[in-house]
């Protein structure tokens, strides 16, 4: 029989043990090895059954082991001083509080999925894990960030395999009650209420729930509420299902609740309003439409019109973009947002429609003017924003510069902060261990740790760690592999072979990550026959661990992972190489410090930043990849292997095929040679020097806590300046707004009528100055509301400009008819060729970019 309803009971802990629930009830367990040891150490056996949660150990402990423990006073001296940490970690001055300058007080971060620990599934990949370790940089740099999601029911899928090696997908229900979270009360004690008018119905109801991450909060909100209807109750369901009005329900709440929610949180705890909002991909877009509302026409706010509202809104809003492909951006039908916003139930309400719609409009040449783009609107709203490494930030800015036509893709305004990865929860505790034994903490909040510690350490002693790992790995693998096949229907007798899959002194590589069509699973496998000599090379073999899950809805990608099961499959080389299903965080901890090699070979530039290879790297493994997302710019030939791209090519088999042979090529020819030349004691010296090199000169850039670093500095300071310069009395705003409008409108009257030189004959020679005079025509503008400057450098065979570089003019005359001569002597500095051009851009304090509003005046 099947319950009508279910909840779970927590325990009564005794008061010597009350900060065991503190523990479990902070995140902070899930990246510090000494609070895990400690759960473990309660019962070893329960806290493998429970997958190492430790609220769901404490809620299966019996009241007698609970008396046992209190009564054990080893247990109790090493859970007060867990406990002064802990609490040492939430008080202490931190990184954050030691800057000076214009810093924000809060930051809001909004992300659709977090990948912070397994026993909170609530992500499917990299874009959530991402956002994990960007709160838990931010705790531990005491950055005053708070977290805003949503809280999936079902969280993404589980994943399997048939017999036939189809992925097949399960979508377990969460208990919230079983998880590490907390309800956010008002002060009566009931559940704090989220309302978002929709307009097929009442209100959308949402409660919000608090995992505490760190010193972060992050508020998740549910819709999994009595008083909602079931397809209301249902917005919450899963991670990335349903259709695209589910989809455009889920980022209304996400974007428009979530700010709600904050303010929620705020009243409730007195923490401050957050002064800058971030919003991690577009799907929480709508974050921007509710602070218009909040500024223009809710009762308690102060009643700016529409583009004075938007130009505070904007200018605390940073957008980070981390899709590379179009394919990759979530676009609604026009029809059904304006369904959403156009009548009575607007989530919304008096925010005209027109002003949303325009938003997320695809009003540009190529654009279609039937779709409402979330990527488009994210750029509109923030007035900063980013591409996560720094060709990913090339990619970006060349696949929007429609939004700044008339500016050339260096100018786009989207600058570039490569990701990084919590080294506290992807290092092995053997090497934080190793190298916290030298005096270096990875968790540390000030300066990044000191990575030449590894030239301290002897070769012997990194060697057999290293066989620790790939030891432990391969038993963990061969634990899943007969998991898998006995779900997969194989009988005992059929699956023997699983206990003696892999070897922990064979080179070993990973290739774990998500399954869609660009990241090429089974490029490995262009060449089966060749892959095989490979897997069984007598003298220097590899094996191969991989793992990865498709979208649901992805045929295409599911059918890479049975062509991949299938081949793993075969006995001739079923113990060479292993297909783990179900990839999480909890699969990923032991798989990267366990694999020598990171393989990545995605179709070139589709990775954004691809963050993987970056925690092998921390863990001691050396990258084999395509020149793409961070490799592309860390990459210096002694940290791993580029394999050569083929992304000119319009063939795509024929692309496949050459990159499939140049990493057959490396593996064959440099990768396992240098794995298995060996000193007379047994060590590989070269590949060593290789490991030694990558920890030194990648460890400090791969770090999350650089990532935030950078954030802060370079978008989170600029946007809280930029805001408190406008919203003080809304003063600067209203000026903004109306300066705004004012050069748009009379932009079609600034022309460049002339432009002349003087200076140099026929054959200048370098130390030559030349005189650039521009004749300018200003309309309805004054001078003081634009530059003026002269765009120099090198110049191709048709005219083109490149390596520019950029000089203001100085007005030096002014004529009848709002005319100017702007004047700039140019040092001829290099030889060859040389070129230049003239134009004039708006310029206004409140501008973090000349190409913000996308105009320019050039010569005709």
């Amino acid at each position: 029989m099947r319950a009508i309803r279910r909840f779970t009971v927590r325990p009564v802990l005794p008061a010597s043990l009350s900060a065991l629930g503190v523990l479990a009830g902070n995140l902070r367990w899930s990246w510090h090895p000494p609070t895990q040891e400690l759960f473990a150490s309660i019962d070893p056996q329960a806290w493998e059954a429970v997958h190492r949660d430790p609220v769901r150990l404490l809620a299966a402990l019996a009241p007698e082991r609970l008396d046992e423990l209190a009564a054990d006073e080893a247990f109790a001296s090493r859970l007060d001083a867990l406990a002064a940490d802990l609490d040492a970690y939430l008080t202490s001055e931190r990184w954050y509080a030691r800057q000076s300058g214009d810093l924000p007080r809060s930051v809001a971060y909004f992300s659709p999925e977090y990948g912070i620990t397994a026993v909170l599934p609530q992500y499917s990949g990299g874009l959530g894990i991402l956002a994990g370790d960007h709160l838990k940089a931010a705790s531990d740099l005491g950055i005053p960030v708070i977290g805003v999601g949503l809280l999936y029911r079902h969280g993404y899928f589980k994943q399997s395999l048939n017999r036939d090696g189809w992925q097949q997908e399960t979508y377990p229900v969460l208990d919230p009650d079983e998880l590490p979270l907390s309800v956010l009360r008002e002060a009566d004690g009931s559940r704090a209420e989220v309302r978002l008018p929709l307009p097929d119905g009442p209100d959308l109801l949402a409660h919000v729930y608090v995992a505490q991450v760190g010193r972060v909060p992050l508020l998740l909100l549910d819709t999994d509420v009595e008083e909602n209807s079931q397809h209301y109750r249902d917005v919450t369901d899963r991670l990335y299902g349903g259709n695209s009005e589910h989809r455009l329900r889920q980022e209304l709440l996400l974007g428009v609740g979530g700010v709600k929610a904050l303010r929620a949180w705020s009243r409730l705890t007195g923490a401050p309003e957050p002064e800058v909002f971030h919003t991690n991909e577009g799907h929480a877009g709508f974050l921007g439409v509710e602070r218009i509302r909040e500024l223009t026409v809710a009762p308690e706010g102060p009643h700016l019109d529409f583009d004075t509202a938007l130009e505070i809104s904007r200018a605390s809003t940073v957008f980070t973009t981390h899709t590379p492909v179009p394919a990759g951006i979530d676009r609604f039908p026009r029809d059904l947002v304006a369904q959403y916003f156009g009548g009575t139930g607007s989530p919304t309400p008096d925010v005209p429609l027109e002003r949303v719609l325009a938003l997320g409009a695809e009003d540009y040449e190529g654009g279609d003017p039937g779709v409402f783009n979330m990527a488009v609107m994210g750029f509109r709203l923030a007035q900063r924003a980013n591409g996560v490494s720094q060709l990913h930030g090339h990619v970006s800015r060349g696949m929007f510069n429609g939004l700044w036509p008339a500016f050339d893709e260096a100018e786009v305004p989207i600058t570039s902060i490569t990701n990084g990865v919590h080294a506290p929860t992807w290092v092995a505790p053997e090497i934080l261990d190793l190298v916290s034994g030298r005096g270096v903490d990875l968790d540390s909040d000030d300066t990044d740790p000191a990575f030449a510690v590894v030239d301290q350490i002897g070769d012997r002693e990194v060697w057999d760690l290293k066989r620790t790992l790939r030891e432990r790995l391969v038993l963990e693998a061969r634990r899943r592999l007969d998991a898998s096949a006995a779900k997969r229907g194989f009988a005992t007798a059929e699956r023997s072979w699983t206990q003696m899959a892999l070897d922990p002194d064979v080179l070993t590589i990973g290739f774990a990550r998500r399954v869609p069509t660009y990241k090429r699973l089974t490029l490995m496998l262009r060449d089966p026959a060749r892959l095989k000599r490979l897997l069984l090379d007598p003298e220097r073999p590899i094996q191969l661990v991989i793992a990865g899950k498709s979208h649901p809805a992805d045929e295409t990608g599911k059918r890479l992972i049975q062509e991949m099961v299938r081949f793993a499959d075969d006995p001739e080389v079923r113990h060479r190489i292993a297909f783990l299903p179900n990839y999480d965080i909890a699969m990923a901890q032991p798989l990267y410090p366990g694999c020598d090699v990171w393989l990545n070979n995605p179709l070139r530039p589709y990775e954004a930043c691809g963050t993987s290879g970056m925690k092998a790297a921390l863990n001691g493994g050396l990258n084999l990849s395509i020149l793409d997302g961070w490799w592309d710019e860390w990459f210096d030939g002694e940290n791993g292997w580029a394999i050569p791209s083929a992304d000119g090519l319009d063939d795509a088999d024929r692309r496949d095929d050459l990159e499939a042979t140049a990493l057959y090529d490396l593996i064959e020819n440099e990768v396992a040679p240098r794995f298995y030349e060996r000193n007379d004691d047994g060590v590989p010296e070269r590949w060593l020097q290789m490991v030694r090199h990558t920890l030194r000169t990648l460890g400090p850039k791969v770090l999350a806590t650089r990532q935030v670093r950078d954030y802060v500095r370079q978008l989170y300071a600029p946007a809280a300046a930029s805001a408190h310069a406008l919203n003080g009395d809304h003063a600067g705003a209203r000026e903004a707004a109306g300066w705004k409008q004012r050069v748009r409108a009379g932009w079609p009257g600034v022309r460049v009528e002339h432009v002349e030189s003087h200076g140099v004959g026929d054959s200048p020679q370098v130390g030559a100055r030349v005189n650039v005079r521009a004749f300018v025509a200003l309309g309805d503008l004054v001078p003081e509301d634009v530059v003026v400057q002269v765009v120099h450098g090198r110049v191709t065979g048709d005219d083109e400009l490149v390596g520019t570089s950029l000089a203001p003019m100085a007005r030096v005359e002014s004529y009848e008819g709002n005319r100017h001569r702007f004047d700039v002597d140019l040092p001829l500095d290099r030889s060859g060729s040389f070129g230049y051009t003239v134009r004039v851009v708006p310029q206004h304090p409140s501008l973090a970019s000349v190409a913000e509003l996308g105009l320019v005046a050039v010569p005709a």
